[in-house]
């Protein structure tokens, strides 16, 4: 069953600032480190990295739109 990762929601003016949990960066660092030492991930680990990974991907879209949007406004 999947868990649920609970961010907390910054105002507009700080969504350029999110991230995900440091535990959570830190298990996504843990499982891409072993593949990237050559260890094979189990097929759970490998869909919690990639679970992970997307969600840091959308994270990081969420950004650089506020930052567009930012400085939309400014000009």
């Amino acid at each position: 069953m999947p868990k649920t990762i609970h961010l907390p929601m910054p105002s507009t003016g700080e969504l350029g600032q999110l991230k995900l949990p440091a535990a959570v960066q830190g298990r996504l660092d843990e499982l891409l480190d072993r593949q990237d030492q050559g260890i094979k991930l189990t097929a759970k680990e490998r869909r919690e990295a990639e679970g992970l990974v997307e969600m840091a991907e959308w994270l990081s879209l969420l950004k650089l739109r506020a930052r567009r949007l930012q400085h939309a406004a400014a000009a």
